[in-house]
């Protein structure tokens, strides 16, 4: 056995926690249960031994299988000398050994940030740098892109990083173990809480780089237990994971986790499109899948140019991510026969569904309910006096797995989170009579392009720093099949050696893409303003130029 025994990293440091008094009724309520996801894990595993617990291309792994991987990598990371604390920026594609980091890394209780494949160098050293991380794991390629290259950037960047450990030829650095060399040996895993935060997802960021979300192990698998029974899973279920896998949406609604808990088998698909997919669904026999808005009118494009009716054969498609239009849901539902569940939410916590008995017109039209009596929901208006119910104002909440405050971010706390603890989540919303949530739109300066969130001042700052750009300013565009797309204004400082406007407008992509930041974030189109509109505050004036856009182009 492997007992650890340097002194661990204070595990509170940088966390905001539920005051006692909201974690003790979460606790006598049952929501809470003192187990964290690695036990949870382990305790699946022995209930579903047999069972096949996920399907990564050839490979198949029985619960007790991917358990001994787990096993096997914590091993690993311990002989490496990572302990208790360590934080691990863990970005891969759909494939199994994100699981087996996953729950490898918390087995010894490191604390894993779930990176996205489309996040760059720009992001990726961000986590690094702001939790000390000591260790990425990462895909040598994917999708064209060579993380190898984005590792070396950190590497030289980041002093607080370590290691690097590659899935694939690793070049440099370090290659995915052979595990079975660790098969006899366990490690002692460490003393902790269930209420310490178990790993970080990410904020979409409405200001700048996504903030860190500390997901205690208590709270986590509250949402991940309650929605596994909203959505009905069982041993018998099929599920396709198209989305990437390490996306709150993938892990929790119900996600990866939920079936885990369920029992049921995880498909991975590294490639999202129709023809790749509806193959797997009818190899496997696929029952549930989750998709985005843009990801779901793709797919019934493909049903309506000739493919098969895979919703049809479907249990339950679910979509979320952003708002899926009306008309594209009862086109599914009314053309297709797919049972349709829209699922509404955040990383930060609250999570909305539309139920199974629900009326036709509430699963079309709206974003659903939330999962527990004891989410706190708030809609009010610019002075956070509550509106009248069906009026559209901005959401509030707070409950057992809402989170408390970013990870180490004191100043912009005090702006997303009232002073009584409920969670500004920056959608505007309103609330029908069914109680069921509408959402109208974004109050926070940020754009939702097909589900990944853009925050306007992050790329605006990059725009900014070439020497021509006088100043910038990014809005979102409608887009049919995104929800939204970005468009960068630019005041340009001329010169007479510039090219066409539209070599210009390539310059300026390719400038954005080379600085780093994730590929999504991007701008979809540029135009080139003499000067720029502005509030009576002095503030650019973002509502003039959308509305300039609409008037001034068919998009």
């Amino acid at each position: 056995m492997i007992k650890q025994d340097k002194a661990a990293p204070d595990l509170w440091e940088g966390i905001v926690q539920y005051p006692p008094e909201f974690a003790e009724k979460y606790i006598a309520k049952g929501y809470w249960k003192g187990q964290t996801i690695s036990d949870f894990f382990i305790e699946c595993a022995e209930k579903y031994s047999e069972n096949i617990a996920l399907v990564c291309g050839e490979r198949q792994f029985r619960y007790a299988e991917l358990q001994q991987h787990v096993d096997e990598f914590a091993v690993y990371l311990s002989k490496q000398g990572y302990q208790a604390g360590d934080s691990v920026v863990i970005q891969l594609p759909n494939i199994a050994e994100f699981f087996i980091a996953y729950f490898g890394a918390l087995r010894i209780g490191m604390r894993p940030i779930m990176s996205l494949p489309a996040h760059r160098h720009c992001e990726v050293s961000h986590f690094i740098g702001q939790t000390d991380a000591k260790l990425y794991i990462c895909a040598d390629k994917f999708m064209g892109f060579d993380y190898r290259k984005l590792a070396q950037k950190c590497m030289s960047r980041c002093g607080s990083l370590e290691q690097v450990l590659v899935v694939g030829d690793a070049g440099e650095f370090e290659a995915w173990p052979e595990l079975s060399q660790y098969q006899q040996q366990r490690i002692v895993p460490p003393n902790l809480s269930a209420r310490h935060a178990a790993f970080f997802q990410l904020s979409g960021g409405s200001t700048g780089t996504p903030k860190l979300i500390p997901r205690t192990h208590d709270d986590y698998l509250y949402s991940v237990r309650a929605s596994a029974g909203i959505c009905q899973l069982t041993q018998q279920t099929k599920m396709l994971m198209v989305l990437p896998v390490a996306h709150n949406f993938s892990m929790s609604s119900a996600g990866s986790l939920g079936l885990f808990y369920a029992g049921g088998m995880l498909v991975l698909s590294q490639d999202p499109s129709a023809s790749v997919c509806f193959k797997l669904i009818d190899q496997h026999n696929i029952s549930h899948v989750a998709l985005v808005p843009a990801l779901a009118a793709s797919w019934a494009e493909a049903v309506q140019k000739g493919q098969e009716n895979i919703f049809s054969r479907l249990e339950l498609l679910q979509v979320g991510g952003a708002r899926l239009a009306d008309a594209l849901a009862r086109q599914l539902i009314e053309q297709y026969n797919c049972r349709l569940q829209q699922v509404f939410g955040m990383a930060e916590g609250l999570v909305n569904y539309t139920r199974y008995d629900d009326d036709i017109e509430q699963i079309i039209a709206t974003q659903g309910s939330r999962i527990s009596a004891a989410d706190e929901i708030k809609v009010v208006d610019d002075e956070d006096q509550d509106v009248p119910r069906g009026e559209v104002g901005h959401l509030l909440t707070r409950g057992p797995y809402t989170i408390r405050g970013y990870y180490n971010a004191p100043e912009h706390n005090r702006n997303a989170f009232t002073v009584d603890g409920f969670y500004r989540t920056g959608d505007l919303v309103r609330i029908n009579e069914a109680g069921n949530i509408i959402v109208e739109g974004r109050s926070k300066d940020q754009i939702n392009r097909g589900g990944e969130k853009i925050a306007t001042e992050e790329v605006e700052q990059v725009l900014n720093q070439h020497l021509q750009v006088i100043q910038s300013a990014l809005v979102s565009m409608p887009d049919p099949m995104l929800g939204e797309k970005s468009c960068a204004y630019i005041q340009w400082r001329k010169d007479e050696q510039d090219p066409s406007p539209t070599r210009l407008m390539m310059q300026l992509r390719q400038y954005v893409q080379q600085y780093g930041l994730a590929t999504y974030k991007v701008p979809d189109r540029i135009e080139f303003v003499e000067d720029m509109p502005y509030t009576a505050l002095g503030k650019i004036d973002k509502k003039a130029l959308r509305q300039r856009l609409m008037t001034e182009h068919t998009l």
